[in-house]
Protein backbone atom coordinates (compact mmCIF):
# COMPACT_ATOMS: atom_id res chain seq x y z
CA UNK A 1 0.00 0.00 0.00
CA UNK A 2 1.41 3.47 -0.87
CA UNK A 3 2.53 5.57 2.08
CA UNK A 4 0.57 8.84 2.21
CA UNK A 5 2.35 11.97 3.47
CA UNK A 6 0.20 15.06 3.99
CA UNK A 7 1.29 18.59 2.93
CA UNK A 8 1.52 19.65 6.59
CA UNK A 9 3.87 16.75 7.31
CA UNK A 10 6.02 17.77 4.35
CA UNK A 11 6.34 21.33 5.67
CA UNK A 12 7.12 20.05 9.16
CA UNK A 13 9.83 17.80 7.77
CA UNK A 14 11.39 20.70 5.87
CA UNK A 15 11.56 22.65 9.13
CA UNK A 16 13.18 19.68 10.88
CA UNK A 17 15.81 19.47 8.13
CA UNK A 18 16.53 23.20 8.05
CA UNK A 19 16.61 23.90 11.79
CA UNK A 20 16.91 20.66 13.76
CA UNK A 21 19.57 18.50 12.04
CA UNK A 22 17.07 15.84 10.90
CA UNK A 23 18.51 13.46 8.34
CA UNK A 24 18.40 9.95 6.97
CA UNK A 25 21.68 8.82 8.51
CA UNK A 26 22.14 5.83 6.23
CA UNK A 27 20.65 3.78 3.44
CA UNK A 28 22.34 0.40 3.76
CA UNK A 29 22.15 -2.25 1.04
CA UNK A 30 22.51 -5.74 2.47
CA UNK A 31 24.00 -8.27 0.06
CA UNK A 32 24.28 -12.03 0.48
CA UNK A 33 27.71 -13.39 -0.45
CA UNK A 34 26.97 -17.05 0.25
CA UNK A 35 27.25 -17.86 -3.47
CA UNK A 36 30.82 -16.46 -3.51
CA UNK A 37 32.28 -19.42 -1.60
CA UNK A 38 35.33 -21.20 -3.06
CA UNK A 39 38.42 -22.95 -1.71
CA UNK A 40 40.76 -20.45 -3.41
CA UNK A 41 40.86 -17.12 -1.56
CA UNK A 42 41.80 -15.21 -4.72
CA UNK A 43 38.67 -16.55 -6.41
CA UNK A 44 36.51 -15.74 -3.37
CA UNK A 45 37.90 -12.20 -3.33
CA UNK A 46 37.21 -11.77 -7.04
CA UNK A 47 33.63 -13.04 -6.67
CA UNK A 48 33.01 -10.81 -3.68
CA UNK A 49 34.32 -7.72 -5.47
CA UNK A 50 32.28 -8.44 -8.58
CA UNK A 51 29.04 -9.08 -6.71
CA UNK A 52 29.28 -6.00 -4.49
CA UNK A 53 30.05 -3.76 -7.47
CA UNK A 54 27.23 -5.30 -9.52
CA UNK A 55 24.59 -5.07 -6.79
CA UNK A 56 25.60 -1.68 -5.37
CA UNK A 57 26.61 0.22 -8.50
CA UNK A 58 23.52 2.47 -8.35
CA UNK A 59 23.23 2.81 -4.56
CA UNK A 60 24.96 6.18 -4.17
CA UNK A 61 23.27 7.78 -7.17
CA UNK A 62 19.89 6.55 -5.97
CA UNK A 63 20.41 7.93 -2.45
CA UNK A 64 21.50 11.31 -3.81
CA UNK A 65 18.57 11.49 -6.23
CA UNK A 66 16.07 10.73 -3.47
CA UNK A 67 17.68 13.33 -1.19
CA UNK A 68 17.36 15.96 -3.91
CA UNK A 69 13.76 15.07 -4.75
CA UNK A 70 12.46 14.79 -1.20
CA UNK A 71 14.57 17.52 0.37
CA UNK A 72 15.82 15.26 3.17
CA UNK A 73 19.60 14.71 3.50
CA UNK A 74 20.73 11.12 3.03
CA UNK A 75 24.10 11.32 4.77
CA UNK A 76 25.59 7.88 4.16
CA UNK A 77 25.16 5.16 1.58
CA UNK A 78 26.57 1.87 2.84
CA UNK A 79 26.74 -1.87 2.19
CA UNK A 80 26.57 -4.80 4.59
CA UNK A 81 27.47 -8.34 3.58
CA UNK A 82 27.17 -11.89 4.88
CA UNK A 83 29.62 -12.52 7.76
CA UNK A 84 32.87 -13.29 5.99
CA UNK A 85 33.67 -16.14 8.38
CA UNK A 86 30.74 -18.00 6.79
CA UNK A 87 31.57 -17.08 3.20
CA UNK A 88 35.27 -17.98 3.49
CA UNK A 89 34.89 -21.21 5.47
CA UNK A 90 36.03 -23.32 2.48
CA UNK A 91 39.17 -21.24 1.87
CA UNK A 92 42.49 -22.91 2.46
CA UNK A 93 44.16 -19.60 3.32
CA UNK A 94 45.28 -19.00 6.90
CA UNK A 95 43.95 -15.43 7.00
CA UNK A 96 41.27 -13.37 5.28
CA UNK A 97 43.01 -10.02 4.81
CA UNK A 98 42.86 -10.43 1.02
CA UNK A 99 39.05 -10.58 1.26
CA UNK A 100 38.96 -7.41 3.36
CA UNK A 101 41.03 -5.64 0.72
CA UNK A 102 38.63 -6.79 -2.00
CA UNK A 103 35.71 -5.46 0.03
CA UNK A 104 37.53 -2.15 0.41
CA UNK A 105 38.20 -1.86 -3.32
CA UNK A 106 34.56 -2.62 -4.09
CA UNK A 107 33.41 0.00 -1.57
CA UNK A 108 35.67 2.58 -3.19
CA UNK A 109 34.45 1.63 -6.67
CA UNK A 110 30.75 2.14 -5.83
CA UNK A 111 31.44 5.28 -3.77
CA UNK A 112 30.18 4.22 -0.32
CA UNK A 113 31.86 5.33 2.89
CA UNK A 114 31.70 2.05 4.84
CA UNK A 115 31.13 -1.65 4.20
CA UNK A 116 30.27 -3.94 7.09
CA UNK A 117 30.44 -7.68 7.44
CA UNK A 118 34.06 -8.64 8.10
CA UNK A 119 32.37 -10.52 10.88
CA UNK A 120 31.99 -13.75 12.83
CA UNK A 121 29.18 -15.17 14.97
CA UNK A 122 30.81 -17.07 17.85
CA UNK A 123 28.36 -16.84 20.75
CA UNK A 124 28.55 -20.58 21.42
CA UNK A 125 31.92 -21.52 19.97
CA UNK A 126 34.46 -20.78 17.26
CA UNK A 127 35.03 -22.67 14.03
CA UNK A 128 38.40 -22.69 12.30
CA UNK A 129 37.06 -20.06 9.93
CA UNK A 130 35.88 -17.87 12.82
CA UNK A 131 39.36 -18.00 14.35
CA UNK A 132 40.99 -17.12 11.05
CA UNK A 133 38.71 -14.12 10.63
CA UNK A 134 39.16 -12.85 14.19
CA UNK A 135 42.93 -13.15 13.95
CA UNK A 136 42.81 -11.28 10.62
CA UNK A 137 40.94 -8.28 12.07
CA UNK A 138 43.91 -6.12 13.15
CA UNK A 139 45.70 -6.27 9.79
CA UNK A 140 42.44 -6.06 7.84
CA UNK A 141 41.33 -2.86 9.60
CA UNK A 142 44.82 -1.37 9.41
CA UNK A 143 45.21 -1.80 5.66
CA UNK A 144 41.68 -0.77 4.61
CA UNK A 145 39.74 2.48 4.90
CA UNK A 146 36.10 1.47 4.58
CA UNK A 147 35.88 -2.05 6.00
CA UNK A 148 34.09 -2.52 9.34
CA UNK A 149 34.24 -5.61 11.51
CA UNK A 150 32.05 -7.14 14.19
CA UNK A 151 32.04 -10.27 16.33
CA UNK A 152 29.01 -11.57 18.22
CA UNK A 153 30.37 -13.23 21.38
CA UNK A 154 27.19 -13.77 23.40
CA UNK A 155 23.43 -14.20 23.26
CA UNK A 156 20.56 -14.81 25.65
CA UNK A 157 20.12 -18.29 24.17
CA UNK A 158 23.78 -19.32 24.13
CA UNK A 159 25.44 -17.49 27.02
CA UNK A 160 28.84 -15.76 26.78
CA UNK A 161 31.77 -17.31 24.93
CA UNK A 162 34.56 -16.21 27.28
CA UNK A 163 37.25 -17.77 25.08
CA UNK A 164 36.19 -15.36 22.33
CA UNK A 165 35.90 -12.49 24.81
CA UNK A 166 39.45 -13.13 26.03
CA UNK A 167 40.76 -13.26 22.47
CA UNK A 168 38.98 -10.05 21.46
CA UNK A 169 40.74 -8.05 24.18
CA UNK A 170 44.05 -8.98 22.56
CA UNK A 171 42.70 -8.30 19.07
CA UNK A 172 41.59 -4.80 20.09
CA UNK A 173 45.02 -4.06 21.53
CA UNK A 174 46.74 -5.26 18.36
CA UNK A 175 44.35 -3.28 16.16
CA UNK A 176 45.13 -0.14 18.17
CA UNK A 177 48.88 -0.74 17.84
CA UNK A 178 48.68 -1.25 14.06
CA UNK A 179 46.77 2.03 13.68
CA UNK A 180 48.70 3.96 16.34
CA UNK A 181 49.58 6.69 13.83
CA UNK A 182 45.84 7.41 13.57
CA UNK A 183 45.04 7.31 17.28
CA UNK A 184 44.04 3.63 17.22
CA UNK A 185 41.39 4.40 14.59
CA UNK A 186 41.09 0.75 13.56
CA UNK A 187 39.29 0.04 16.84
CA UNK A 188 36.57 2.52 15.86
CA UNK A 189 35.68 0.10 13.05
CA UNK A 190 35.34 -2.94 15.34
CA UNK A 191 32.24 -3.80 17.41
CA UNK A 192 31.89 -6.71 19.84
CA UNK A 193 28.23 -7.71 20.25
CA UNK A 194 25.82 -9.62 22.41
CA UNK A 195 22.53 -10.49 20.67
CA UNK A 196 23.62 -8.85 17.40
CA UNK A 197 20.67 -8.15 15.04
CA UNK A 198 20.93 -9.40 11.47
CA UNK A 199 19.37 -6.28 9.91
CA UNK A 200 21.27 -3.41 11.56
CA UNK A 201 22.03 -0.65 9.02
CA UNK A 202 24.44 1.29 11.29
CA UNK A 203 28.21 0.93 11.17
CA UNK A 204 30.49 -0.32 12.43
CA UNK A 205 28.30 -3.25 13.44
CA UNK A 206 26.27 -3.87 10.29
CA UNK A 207 26.29 -7.28 8.64
CA UNK A 208 23.83 -9.10 6.37
CA UNK A 209 22.55 -11.94 8.50
CA UNK A 210 22.12 -15.53 7.30
CA UNK A 211 18.35 -15.18 7.71
CA UNK A 212 18.15 -12.21 5.35
CA UNK A 213 17.13 -12.29 1.64
CA UNK A 214 19.50 -12.13 -1.33
CA UNK A 215 19.55 -8.33 -1.06
CA UNK A 216 17.61 -5.82 1.04
CA UNK A 217 17.43 -2.10 1.82
CA UNK A 218 17.56 -1.11 5.49
CA UNK A 219 17.33 2.53 6.55
CA UNK A 220 18.73 4.25 9.64
CA UNK A 221 17.15 7.52 10.76
CA UNK A 222 18.71 10.00 13.14
CA UNK A 223 16.91 12.85 14.85
CA UNK A 224 18.44 13.95 18.19
CA UNK A 225 18.08 17.58 17.17
CA UNK A 226 14.38 17.15 16.43
CA UNK A 227 13.72 15.49 19.80
CA UNK A 228 15.87 18.07 21.61
CA UNK A 229 13.74 20.85 20.11
CA UNK A 230 10.54 19.15 21.32
CA UNK A 231 11.89 18.76 24.86
CA UNK A 232 13.00 22.39 24.98
CA UNK A 233 9.57 23.53 23.83
CA UNK A 234 7.93 21.83 26.84
CA UNK A 235 10.04 22.82 29.89
CA UNK A 236 7.32 22.45 32.50
CA UNK A 237 5.19 19.47 31.51
CA UNK A 238 5.10 16.23 33.47
CA UNK A 239 7.27 13.33 32.34
CA UNK A 240 4.41 11.20 31.03
CA UNK A 241 3.26 14.08 28.83
CA UNK A 242 6.83 14.69 27.68
CA UNK A 243 7.17 11.02 26.71
CA UNK A 244 4.03 11.39 24.62
CA UNK A 245 5.47 14.42 22.81
CA UNK A 246 8.68 12.52 22.02
CA UNK A 247 6.65 9.56 20.79
CA UNK A 248 4.60 11.75 18.45
CA UNK A 249 7.76 13.32 17.05
CA UNK A 250 9.52 10.03 16.39
CA UNK A 251 6.35 8.81 14.68
CA UNK A 252 6.67 11.64 12.16
CA UNK A 253 10.33 11.14 11.35
CA UNK A 254 9.88 7.38 11.08
CA UNK A 255 7.22 7.89 8.40
CA UNK A 256 9.64 9.98 6.38
CA UNK A 257 12.33 7.35 6.80
CA UNK A 258 10.04 4.61 5.54
CA UNK A 259 9.05 6.72 2.54
CA UNK A 260 12.73 7.14 1.61
CA UNK A 261 13.52 3.48 2.27
CA UNK A 262 10.66 2.14 0.19
CA UNK A 263 11.52 4.47 -2.68
CA UNK A 264 15.17 3.41 -2.59
CA UNK A 265 14.12 -0.25 -2.56
CA UNK A 266 11.80 0.33 -5.54
CA UNK A 267 14.46 2.07 -7.60
CA UNK A 268 17.11 -0.53 -6.80
CA UNK A 269 14.64 -3.40 -7.33
CA UNK A 270 15.31 -5.06 -3.98
CA UNK A 271 12.99 -5.71 -1.01
CA UNK A 272 12.52 -3.07 1.67
CA UNK A 273 13.70 -4.38 5.02
CA UNK A 274 13.48 -2.29 8.19
CA UNK A 275 13.60 1.20 9.62
CA UNK A 276 16.12 1.66 12.41
CA UNK A 277 15.00 4.75 14.32
CA UNK A 278 18.08 5.47 16.40
CA UNK A 279 18.91 8.82 17.93
CA UNK A 280 22.48 8.73 16.63
CA UNK A 281 24.27 11.94 17.62
CA UNK A 282 26.99 13.86 15.81
CA UNK A 283 29.75 16.05 17.29
CA UNK A 284 27.68 19.16 16.42
CA UNK A 285 25.96 21.03 19.26
CA UNK A 286 22.20 20.65 19.04
CA UNK A 287 22.51 17.10 17.70
CA UNK A 288 23.29 15.43 21.02
CA UNK A 289 21.53 12.77 23.11
CA UNK A 290 23.23 14.17 26.22
CA UNK A 291 21.66 17.56 25.52
CA UNK A 292 18.22 15.94 25.38
CA UNK A 293 18.74 14.44 28.84
CA UNK A 294 19.93 17.78 30.17
CA UNK A 295 16.95 19.56 28.62
CA UNK A 296 14.73 17.22 30.64
CA UNK A 297 16.11 18.81 33.80
CA UNK A 298 19.50 17.26 34.54
CA UNK A 299 22.25 19.77 35.21
CA UNK A 300 24.72 17.54 33.42
CA UNK A 301 24.51 14.13 31.73
CA UNK A 302 25.85 11.50 34.13
CA UNK A 303 24.37 12.90 37.30
CA UNK A 304 21.78 11.00 39.33
CA UNK A 305 18.62 10.57 37.28
CA UNK A 306 20.44 10.14 33.97
CA UNK A 307 19.58 6.44 33.63
CA UNK A 308 15.89 7.09 34.34
CA UNK A 309 15.75 9.95 31.81
CA UNK A 310 17.49 7.81 29.18
CA UNK A 311 15.11 4.90 29.81
CA UNK A 312 12.11 7.14 29.19
CA UNK A 313 13.67 8.59 26.04
CA UNK A 314 14.58 5.19 24.63
CA UNK A 315 11.12 3.76 25.29
CA UNK A 316 9.32 6.74 23.76
CA UNK A 317 11.48 6.52 20.63
CA UNK A 318 10.67 2.82 20.21
CA UNK A 319 6.94 3.37 20.73
CA UNK A 320 6.85 6.20 18.21
CA UNK A 321 8.64 4.09 15.63
CA UNK A 322 6.38 1.09 16.25
CA UNK A 323 3.30 3.27 15.67
CA UNK A 324 4.65 4.58 12.39
CA UNK A 325 5.75 1.35 10.71
CA UNK A 326 5.38 -2.40 11.06
CA UNK A 327 9.03 -2.84 10.14
CA UNK A 328 11.04 -1.40 13.01
CA UNK A 329 14.32 -3.28 13.34
CA UNK A 330 18.05 -2.96 13.76
CA UNK A 331 19.06 -1.26 16.99
CA UNK A 332 16.22 1.31 17.28
CA UNK A 333 16.52 3.57 20.32
CA UNK A 334 19.05 6.10 21.64
CA UNK A 335 22.80 5.77 21.04
CA UNK A 336 25.41 7.06 23.49
CA UNK A 337 28.72 7.10 21.56
CA UNK A 338 30.96 9.36 23.62
CA UNK A 339 33.25 10.69 20.89
CA UNK A 340 30.31 11.42 18.57
CA UNK A 341 28.20 13.41 21.06
CA UNK A 342 29.24 16.94 22.03
CA UNK A 343 27.25 16.80 25.28
CA UNK A 344 28.79 13.47 26.28
CA UNK A 345 32.28 14.81 25.64
CA UNK A 346 31.59 17.82 27.85
CA UNK A 347 30.15 15.61 30.60
CA UNK A 348 33.27 13.42 30.59
CA UNK A 349 35.57 16.44 30.62
CA UNK A 350 33.71 17.95 33.57
CA UNK A 351 33.77 14.68 35.51
CA UNK A 352 30.04 13.99 35.70
CA UNK A 353 30.15 11.01 33.31
CA UNK A 354 32.39 8.00 33.92
CA UNK A 355 32.70 4.50 32.48
CA UNK A 356 30.68 2.91 35.29
CA UNK A 357 27.78 5.33 34.74
CA UNK A 358 27.89 4.70 31.00
CA UNK A 359 27.65 0.97 31.70
CA UNK A 360 24.56 1.56 33.85
CA UNK A 361 23.02 3.64 31.05
CA UNK A 362 23.50 0.81 28.56
CA UNK A 363 20.99 -1.27 30.53
CA UNK A 364 18.17 0.94 29.22
CA UNK A 365 19.27 2.21 25.80
CA UNK A 366 20.37 0.93 22.41
CA UNK A 367 23.63 -0.97 22.08
CA UNK A 368 26.25 -0.23 24.71
CA UNK A 369 29.67 1.27 25.43
CA UNK A 370 30.30 3.06 22.18
CA UNK A 371 33.34 5.01 20.98
CA UNK A 372 35.01 4.98 24.39
CA UNK A 373 38.68 6.02 24.45
CA UNK A 374 40.82 4.60 27.26
CA UNK A 375 44.55 4.76 28.08
CA UNK A 376 46.78 3.00 25.58
CA UNK A 377 48.39 0.88 28.31
CA UNK A 378 45.06 -0.65 29.37
CA UNK A 379 45.66 -4.43 29.65
CA UNK A 380 43.94 -6.70 27.12
CA UNK A 381 42.31 -8.58 30.02
CA UNK A 382 40.68 -5.35 31.22
CA UNK A 383 39.26 -4.73 27.75
CA UNK A 384 37.94 -8.30 27.75
CA UNK A 385 36.38 -7.82 31.17
CA UNK A 386 34.62 -4.65 29.97
CA UNK A 387 33.25 -6.64 27.02
CA UNK A 388 32.12 -9.43 29.38
CA UNK A 389 30.27 -6.96 31.62
CA UNK A 390 28.45 -5.46 28.66
CA UNK A 391 27.64 -8.88 27.21
CA UNK A 392 26.19 -9.93 30.57
CA UNK A 393 23.83 -6.93 30.53
CA UNK A 394 22.62 -7.89 27.07
CA UNK A 395 22.35 -11.59 27.84
CA UNK A 396 20.34 -11.18 31.04
CA UNK A 397 18.09 -8.42 29.70
CA UNK A 398 17.44 -10.03 26.30
CA UNK A 399 18.73 -6.96 24.46
CA UNK A 400 21.50 -6.05 22.07
CA UNK A 401 24.59 -4.66 23.73
CA UNK A 402 28.01 -3.94 22.29
CA UNK A 403 31.44 -2.50 22.96
CA UNK A 404 33.43 -0.24 20.66
CA UNK A 405 36.45 0.75 22.72
CA UNK A 406 39.74 2.35 21.69
CA UNK A 407 42.89 1.94 23.82
CA UNK A 408 44.67 4.96 22.33
CA UNK A 409 48.42 4.28 21.97
CA UNK A 410 50.56 6.78 23.87
CA UNK A 411 47.58 8.57 25.46
CA UNK A 412 46.52 8.72 29.11
CA UNK A 413 43.65 10.06 31.19
CA UNK A 414 43.18 13.80 30.73
CA UNK A 415 44.32 13.78 27.10
CA UNK A 416 42.16 13.65 23.95
CA UNK A 417 42.23 11.86 20.63
CA UNK A 418 40.86 13.39 17.43
CA UNK A 419 39.24 11.08 14.87
CA UNK A 420 37.51 13.69 12.72
CA UNK A 421 34.22 13.67 10.83
CA UNK A 422 31.29 11.83 12.38
CA UNK A 423 33.67 9.92 14.67
CA UNK A 424 34.50 13.18 16.46
CA UNK A 425 36.99 13.44 19.32
CA UNK A 426 37.24 11.54 22.57
CA UNK A 427 38.61 12.39 26.01
CA UNK A 428 40.62 9.51 27.44
CA UNK A 429 38.54 7.93 30.22
CA UNK A 430 39.97 6.10 33.25
CA UNK A 431 39.42 2.39 33.78
CA UNK A 432 39.68 0.47 37.05
CA UNK A 433 43.29 -0.37 37.89
CA UNK A 434 42.42 -3.63 39.67
CA UNK A 435 43.15 -6.67 37.51
CA UNK A 436 40.54 -8.95 35.93
CA UNK A 437 43.16 -11.18 34.31
CA UNK A 438 42.57 -14.34 36.36
CA UNK A 439 38.82 -14.15 35.74
CA UNK A 440 39.20 -13.72 31.97
CA UNK A 441 41.89 -16.44 31.81
CA UNK A 442 39.41 -19.06 33.07
CA UNK A 443 37.83 -19.08 29.61
CA UNK A 444 34.98 -21.43 28.84
CA UNK A 445 31.38 -20.36 28.43
CA UNK A 446 29.19 -18.50 30.89
CA UNK A 447 25.95 -20.52 30.63
CA UNK A 448 22.80 -19.06 29.16
CA UNK A 449 20.55 -17.57 31.87
CA UNK A 450 17.19 -18.91 33.01
CA UNK A 451 15.63 -16.23 30.79
CA UNK A 452 16.72 -18.27 27.77
CA UNK A 453 14.19 -21.00 28.54
CA UNK A 454 11.34 -19.53 26.53
CA UNK A 455 10.26 -22.59 24.53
Amino acid sequence: MPLHISPSEVMETIRMVDNENFDIRTITLGISLLDCAHDDIAEVSRRIYDKIVRRAENLVATGEAIADEYGVPVINKRVSVTPIALVAASCKSENYVEIAMAMDRAAEEVGINFIGGFSALVQKGMTDSDLKLINSIPEALACTERVCSSVNVASTKAGINMDAVGLLGKIIKKTADLTADRGGLGCAKLVVFCNAPEDNPFMAGAFHGPGEPEAVINVGISGPGVVLNVVRKHPGIRLGQLADQIKRTTFKITRMGELVGREAARRLDVPFGIIDLSLAPTPAWGDSVAEILEAMGLERCGTHGTTAALAMLNDAVKKGGAMATSYVGGLTGAFIPVSEDAGMIRAVQEGSLCLDKLEAMTCVCSVGLDMIAVPGDTPASTLSAIIADEAAIGMINRKTTAVRIIPVPGKDVGEEVEFGGLLGRAPIMPVHKESSEAFVARGGRIPAPIQSMTN
